[in-house]
């Protein structure tokens, strides 16, 4: 007698095969859309997209699918009642904007003419992210021929931006404008990826993200370093002795105040980051760099992953042409970035770094500060409900024990997990290969369709494990 899981599992994988074809020609249509977000040109290419999308949506069987506007791009908002008051509601995130693409870049085919080679489907958007949205359509699919249901067993929402490519710019503001309709008990983020082919995994978290830029002012011209240098304060100088500042002997950051509140790792958190098959000197290869570095204590991948970070971005003043030019320059500039972890509050940081460097420049010089929005941290902790859910969905699927890993870069899935309330969960099946970004993005069909077979699985396992209080 076979076991009750083994027959789901069999039942949404026939599902899936059996539908394969369609749902595939359904996302090539999807992909020969341009909806490059960052040029203007393409802007009725972006609402085409959207409008697609919820149509689609619609004829998956969403009773709701609408297409929000925004200043900018538009959004695309889906929702499917459970009919079932103490099921959970999850809200899908992803984006449908890609990069742009052109294919004098480097691809070898029309990057919006997707095609399949070896088992692999070429095209702007295959893996970032329309593919890995996508295949929501066809596991909520699967998860009702395999139960029999007419409906999801939770409260299934999806909002999918048009501006994730772009920065983002409009979408906080959406959320809380939005914020009733888009209430969930936990947030599924599809913008994400596994280890490789052969280690699934399931990210926990996501760094947060803080910029500014510093100018420094001296002089009110350049002047004559002969006739005034060494009797002046010089901003090139005290730049390069800002930057010398920011780190210690052991390459932490030394802006006082900086590390408040960030939650440090377990030491199951290490042990379970120290399972992954990492392999540095193909990382380093991969970074076109040529020796590790960070902050001491750590490991490469804790520092990627789970410890905030200070970096110079970029770094100028004076004189930068042919041959020389002896001047003490008017002005000189940096620019910084700092990734943030769990527990630290870009208000605070902020309010540090403007603390820290008015105490490193010298009198003499002007200082003037500019930050950019931030992006917060977010994190899931490794015993919560829903967290459980996607690693077993996954591990059915997959059939493979599924890992952990966090992600070192920063996303707009902070914005709801502040203005919602609710956790945020990463349900990813793109590999490093697939090349975000780059010429002949790909997504591997194989791992495609195991996003749907997870997604088909995880709906019920959340309503079955995470019951809401009647």
């Amino acid at each position: 007698m076979s076991h009750p899981v083994d027959n789901a599992v069999s039942a949404v994988r026939t599902y899936i095969e059996q539908h394969r074809a369609a749902f595939l020609d359904d996302l090539a249509e999807w992909l020969r859309i341009p909806s490059v977000s960052a040029q203007p040109a393409h802007a009725t290419d972006v609402h085409r997209s959207a409008d697609w999308l919820a149509a689609q949506l619609k004829e998956t069987g969403f009773p709701t699918a609408e297409v929000w506007p925004t200043a900018g791009a538009p959004a695309v908002f889906a929702e499917w009642p459970s009919g079932d008051a103490a099921a959970p509601t999850v809200l899908v995130y992803g984006h449908h904007d890609v990069q742009p693409a052109a294919i004098e870049d480097g691809w070898h085919s029309d990057p919006f003419e997707p095609v399949v080679r070896e088992g692999r489907l070429y095209a702007r958007g295959a893996a970032d992210d329309k593919g890995q949205v996508f295949f929501h359509t066809l596991g909520v699919r699967a998860h009702l021929a395999a139960t029999g249901r007419t409906a999801p067993a939770v409260n299934l929402k999806l909002l999918i931006e048009g501006e994730e490519e772009s920065g983002s710019p409009h979408f906080r503001a959406l959320v809380e404008e939005h914020a009733e309709r888009l209430a969930a008990d936990a947030v599924i983020v599809s913008d994400t990826g596994m280890w490789s082919e052969d280690t699934p995994t399931v990210c926990t978290g996501m760094r947060g993200l803080a910029e500014c830029e510093i100018r420094l002012h001296g002089p009110d011209q350049d002047i004559h370093s002969g006739s005034f240098g060494g009797a002046v304060p010089n901003p090139a100088t005290a730049v390069a002795r800002l930057v010398a500042a920011l780190h210690d002997e052991h390459a932490r950051v030394a802006v006082p105040g900086f590390y408040d509140g960030v939650i440090e790792l377990t030491e199951r958190e290490r042990a379970l980051l120290a399972e992954l098959p990492f392999d540095e000197a193909q990382w380093l290869r991969t970074a076109k760099s040529h020796a590790a570095h960070g902050e001491a204590g750590h490991t490469t991948l804790e520092r990627i992953w789970a410890r905030p970070t200070a970096e110079v971005n970029g770094i100028g003043g004076g004189y930068q042409g042919p041959g020389s030019k002896t001047i003490i320059p008017s002005s000189a500039m940096v620019k910084l970035s700092f990734r943030l972890v769990a527990g630290q509050d870009p208000d605070h940081v902020e309010q540090a770094v403007r603390a820290w460097t008015a105490e490193q420049v010298p009198a003499g010089i002007r200082c003037e500060i500019t930050f950019r929005p931030a992006t917060r941290p977010c994190l899931t902790p490794l015993d919560h409900p829903a967290l459980r859910s996607v690693v077993r969905a996954m591990g059915r699927a997959f059939e493979k024990p599924v890992r952990f890993t966090r992600e070192g870069g920063s996303g707009p899935a902070a914005d709801l997990q502040e203005v919602l309330g609710a956790p945020v969960l990463f349900l990813g099946i793109s590999v490093p290969s697939d090349g975000w970004h780059a010429p002949d993005e790909k997504v591997e069909l194989d791992l495609l369709l195991k996003g749907a077979e997870t997604s088909a699985h995880l709906w019920g396992d959340l309503a079955e494990h995470w019951r809401r209080a009647p």
